[in-house]
């Protein structure tokens, strides 16, 4: 099948979601995608974050042989040693105690969700007003798409058509301390927020505001929630991004790099919070399976063998410096933003353009939030693809 057919295929069959570009990858080696006609691309999205080890890595390779062989499924209903050798790696890092898998991020955003909301009722002080139930998220914010995770997902692009949603979920103005005090009121059951926000154009959150919402869900004892889907499991050159802005969430969620390609996330929660869980009162038959958590266990091991945090933060500092050269030498690049391995470039103009340019010269990025060109690139980047990326992204800029 060529591209052609393939798109034609694609019109009769799948329901219309996708704005999709017309390119047929047939396989990938490190840092690079192949399309059908052999031309070679250097992937800077790594579909949109998940490939964080690159393609055909032979650690996952071997374990997605060993283990396809040996137990791919097994429901919940067992005790599953991948799951117990993930989590334990994920406590580790996280400075938290209870892991639970997910399918997929938005999964993991609901578990988190539900977990708030049965903590605030099992842990309420007041008897004048009904347990706190709302929520709070940051505006331009993205937590996915089923119906929980999209009432915490501020562009009305994405909720207006499928309102109405979940009750009690209002939004705070990013990085206003001012805005966050006055809707952080005794109804709030968690706050949920991304240090960094991705589909918002890679916008940090300021350690203040941070600060202020641990604070307040302190105070209140309401849950603070890190979505880290995007941003965390090293992606910044730290184990998770809320790292450099201070103090340890109640619950953080995870996705994207965790199972190197295979679908998996999950939350994990301190064990004060989890504890408010008993068997039965949430479930999944897919997640932590044995193959996906098999293989999560390994791209943690490879992250922490081959000491890649470093490399990440190094990596990024080259990044980060040769796109601020291009943001002097062309007048509409606005800012460069982000940190380790998740960077942006705001433009006063829309950017799809120069995504479909840039993979005219053989890279791959996309648009976030329309004006951003996003940079997410495999942990195993080298200088030598740094220089590439730099020169043809420079190409793409030039109108």
């Amino acid at each position: 099948m060529n591209l052609a057919q393939l798109r034609r295929a694609e019109s009769r069959l799948l329901v219309p979601t996708y704005r999709r570009a017309p390119v047929y990858f047939r396989r990938g080696r490190g840092c690079y995608l192949f399309d059908d006609q052999g031309k070679r691309y250097l992937d800077f999205i790594t579909g949109i974050g998940v490939n964080a080890l690159g393609y055909a890595h032979p650690g996952i390779l071997a374990v997605l042989q060993f283990q396809s062989a040996r137990l791919i499924h097994l429901s919940n209903l067992y005790p599953n040693e991948f799951q117990v050798s993930a989590a334990r790696q994920l406590c580790a890092m996280s400075g938290l105690e209870r892991v639970f898998f997910t399918n997929s991020g938005t999964e993991a955003i609901e578990g988190a969700l539900k977990l708030a909301r049965l903590y605030a009722r099992k842990t309420h002080r007041s008897a004048r007003a009904g347990p706190p139930g709302h929520f709070l998220a940051v505006e331009h914010s993205f937590h996915g798409r089923t119906f929980g995770a999209l009432s915490i997902t501020f562009p009305g692009k994405y909720r207006k058509p499928y309102a109405p949603l979940l009750a009690g979920a209002r939004f705070v103005r990013f990085n206003d301390l001012d805005d966050l005090r006055r809707k952080f009121d005794s109804r709030v059951a968690a706050i949920i927020l991304e240090p960094i926000q991705g589909e918002a154009g890679v916008r940090p959150i300021s350690a203040e505001f941070y600060r202020e919402a641990r604070r307040l869900a302190a105070k209140r004892g309401a849950l603070l929630v890190a979505d880290e889907i995007q941003c965390g499991l090293s992606r910044t050159g730290r184990h998770f991004a809320f790292e450099r802005l201070g103090g340890r969430p109640d619950v953080i969620t995870v996705a994207k790099p965790l199972a190197g390609g295979l679908p998996l996330g999950a939350f994990l929660a301190s064990e004060r919070v989890a504890n408010v869980f008993s068997p039965g009162i949430h479930g999944t038959t897919f997640g932590g399976g044995p193959l996906a958590c098999a293989v999560a266990t390994e791209v943690l091991n490879i992250v922490r063998r081959r000491k890649m945090l470093e490399h990440i933060r190094r990596m990024g500092e080259l990044v980060l410096s040769g796109l601020d050269e291009l943001r002097r030498k062309f007048s509409y690049v606005k800012e460069v933003r982000g940190a380790g391995l998740m960077l942006g470039m705001e433009l006063d103009c829309a950017g799809e353009k120069i995504v479909d340019r840039a993979r005219d010269f053989g890279l791959l990025i996309n648009c976030a939030h329309e004006r951003t060109l996003r940079f997410l690139p495999p942990y195993i980047v080298e200088p030598a693809q740094v220089d590439e990326f730099l020169n043809k992204l420079e190409r793409a800029l030039v109108r």
